[in-house]
């Protein structure tokens, strides 16, 4: 399993959302480029990078930092958020991006999302952001019908091969992340997942990797010291 340090981006500045609540939002470092160079000297092996602000507007907002830092860290970038169309993906993927997360659009858009796996293959993730067992489009503002689970197996039988699942409920709020659930839908596909929202500490990681799963997203935890970036990628090592 691999930790992935996150930074969400608003106004340029990383700041932490509570449950997806743009109103409760709280800026936890100065500037974007140096939490993840900061990340990168730590140990990370990858970074989480979300334009919060495109995420609502539906367009990239923030791509000028999203691409310097995708082009001065030596580890691989992974960014979501307000990327609704194919010439966005391009541009990202162009300049650096190791990875593009489609969110609304692959629930959207499923043409866009053949076009982009057939170009771009495992280049492509899609975030699977969820209340209540249901998936939530639109910067977690509009709430759909498809239960997650289906939701998954579609996405795998596009060929989709990366899924991040959020549990939106849990996001921001150091509960712990929604290990049933998680365990739940890896029974039920076979794509690499990466849980997200809830972490709050080591025991969590230490249930996540037991369950197997991809990868870790974390950054709140990070940001209120209540989970040691270090100690975690170290726990994930240890056989």
């Amino acid at each position: 399993m691999i930790i992935i340090p996150a930074i969400d981006i608003i106004d340029g500045k990383p700041v932490r959302l509570y449950q997806g609540d743009y109103n409760k939002k709280e800026i936890v470092a100065e500037d974007v480029f140096d939490t993840s160079k900061n990340f990168e000297d730590l140990g990370a092996q990858w970074v989480h990078l979300v334009d919060l602000d495109g995420a609502k507007k539906g367009k990239l907002v923030n791509s000028n930092i999203i691409i310097k830092v995708a082009q001065s860290l030596s580890i691989p970038v992974e960014v979501g958020g307000g990327i609704r169309n194919f010439a966005d993906i391009k541009y990202l993927i162009d300049n650096g991006v190791s990875r593009v997360i489609l969110g609304t659009s692959a629930m959207e858009d499923e043409n866009l999302l053949k076009k982009a796996l057939r170009e771009y293959g495992e280049k492509i993730a899609v975030g699977i952001d969820c209340k209540d067992g249901y998936a939530y489009g639109g910067g977690w503002l509009q709430e759909s019908s498809i239960h997650y689970i289906e939701f998954a197996k579609r996405l795998e039988k596009l060929g989709v091969k990366n899924i991040i699942v959020t549990d939106i409920s849990k996001d921001g709020t150091l509960d712990g992340p929604n290990v049933d659930m998680l365990h739940e839908l890896k029974k039920e596909v076979s794509m690499n997942i990466t849980a997200s929202g809830g972490i709050r500490d080591i025991s969590n990681i230490k249930a996540l990797k037991e369950i197997d799963v991809y990868g870790a997203i974390t950054g709140k935890a990070i940001y209120a010291k209540t989970l040691s970036l270090e100690e975690a990628i170290k726990v994930t090592r240890e056989e």
